[in-house]
């Protein structure tokens, strides 16, 4: 059930915090008893269904637009703005991430809000324990969206500046007015984030894997995530230890079979029904209330007459990454296939790492939903390892990196390497385990690394994009704000990549 307290904001709406738009409860009339709690915050955790956000947009568009894709020629033209570069304060995509993260925020502050007046009432204990644990939710909530906010359309975090940088628009009250100040410095903005994850600790209590509900190690792993983006190594190799010690979590073997199918190792199992105990937290769907679908623009298969038709393939340098043979995750999320265009190009399509959960389809048609992913364990092995590299601790590092490669690489057996070769190897393992999860353009821009792309076969033939070259700290890498808010907010600076 979803209490809609804004609507969802589009390109159209007048600011992110439009009060009351058509078809909305009126404030007045949403958690004015303890019974309204638990429907209510079902709309928090409802909100991150929104396909601009984990599934949909805010995973594809930022590594479309980097390097790991290249558009087929005859593609749809989705996402297609963004694999060019042609990028402005109206693309379409830009604002509905924007929009959908502060949905997110205001449905957390409203809830906060009204705390006080719920706890005003005559309260049993029950009551009390619901209410304090949505209150961890909610600042939990908070402080994700905002992280995303601030990976997305701010600079990355270095110390020795973020004082001078701009963050983002720091709303802890629904209403808007009490913000600190059009835009927080960035050092404040990732400020307020470690100060509502230290709320969250009082309030947050469950701890189990493979949850749709926020935990602790939801909690350690968004620490874990946010310290790795401030470059404070130590905190990052702290509370990313602490989700790889807890004993709910382990990583999914790719060579042990699943509980659920002899066929089907447990790394592929994760995969295609989204249960494992590797998985941190993920967005809950059902077959009658899901989000987009993350696969369709990688095969535009219907299971008929059509064949596959994908907008957009791997790029060759992405595959050779994996040895083809030893690597489960080559045969996980790649797919040879013929396509059905008129130049018939055969590739291994990105089509099994999100292709379809059978227990999510509302007919006998594969609906290709997947609930999203968003904290694994193998992410926490990576943080820890690149944070302990950082930190000069190589053997450390290296152990992480074997770990890791131990539970995906039929045989491997340990790696020692040191220095920048350590560090090379951390960051391709990123890009192998990660791949078209959201974090590719996040990690070039913290990683102050450019990239160009090489024409290869079937794709978009004399485009500028198909040969697309980006240097180091451009700044499209940071996403303009969308121009609606800039109108509606005349005090809200502007990014450099506005101006463009």
């Amino acid at each position: 059930m979803t209490l809609l307290l804004l609507g969802a904001c589009t390109v159209s709406c007048e600011g992110f915090l439009e009060k009351d738009p058509d078809g909305a409860i009126p404030k007045d009339e949403v958690l004015k008893t303890p019974d309204d709690v638990e429907p209510y915050i079902m709309g928090v955790y409802s909100a991150f269904k929104n396909s601009a956000l984990y599934s949909g947009v805010m995973t594809l568009a930022p590594d479309i637009q980097a390097d790991l894709m290249y558009a087929v020629n005859g593609y749809s033209n989705q996402y297609g703005d963004i694999w060019r570069w042609n990028i402005n304060s109206t693309t379409s995509e830009i604002a509905s991430v924007y929009s959908g993260l502060y949905l997110v925020i205001s449905r957390a502050n409203f809830f906060l809000d009204r705390v006080p007046q719920l706890e005003a009432q005559p309260l049993t204990d029950d009551q009390k324990t619901l209410i304090d644990k949505c209150k961890g939710d909610c600042y939990l909530a908070r402080a994700l969206a905002y992280s995303e906010l601030l990976k997305i359309y701010c600079k990355a975090y270095d110390p020795e500046t973020a004082d001078k940088e701009l963050g983002m628009s720091m709303i802890l009250t629904y209403d808007e007015s009490a913000m600190e100040e059009p835009r927080s410095s960035l050092q404040r903005s990732y400020e307020i984030v470690l100060e509502d994850l230290k709320r969250a600790e009082e309030y947050v209590t469950r701890d189990v894997s493979n949850s749709i509900y926020f935990t602790i190690g939801t909690l350690n792993a968004l620490y874990a995530r946010t310290y790795l983006y401030m470059q404070d190594w130590e905190k990052a190799v702290e509370y990313a230890s602490k989700v790889i010690d807890n004993s709910n979590y382990s990583l999914a073997s790719s060579f042990v079979a699943s509980d659920g199918s002899s066929s089907m190792s447990q790394y592929q199992y994760m995969w295609y029904y989204d249960t494992s105990s590797e998985i941190i937290w993920k967005v809950a769907f059902t077959a009658t209330s899901a989000g987009g679908s993350l696969s369709s623009i990688f095969h535009h298969y219907n299971y008929t007459s059509m064949p596959y038709m994908p907008d957009y393939v791997p790029a060759q340098w992405l595959l050779d990454l994996y040895d083809t043979t030893t690597d489960a995750r080559y045969s996980t999320f790649f797919n040879q296939q013929t396509t059905g265009y008129s130049h018939g190009l055969s590739w291994p399509l990105f089509i099994g790492k999100y292709w379809s959960n059978p227990t999510l389809n509302a007919t006998t048609s594969e609906s290709f939903l997947n609930e999203p992913k968003v904290f694994r364990l193998s992410e926490q092995y990576l943080i820890r390892a690149e944070a302990y590299a950082e930190l000069g601790e190589d053997e450390l590092a290296a152990a992480d990196l074997t770990t890791l490669r131990q539970a995906r690489i039929q045989g491997y057996t340990e790696y020692h390497g040191t220095g920048e070769e350590l560090m090379d190897e951390i960051r391709t393992e990123r890009v192998k385990e990660l791949c078209m999860e959201g974090f590719r353009l996040q990690d070039l821009k913290r990683w102050h690394e450019g990239f160009a792309r090489t024409p290869q076969e079937a794709t978009i033939s004399g485009s500028t994009a198909n040969e697309l070259k980006v240097e180091a700290d451009d700044d499209l890498f940071v996403w303009p704000i969308p121009q609606h808010e800039l109108e509606a907010y005349p005090d809200l600076q502007p990014n450099d990549s506005n101006k463009k």
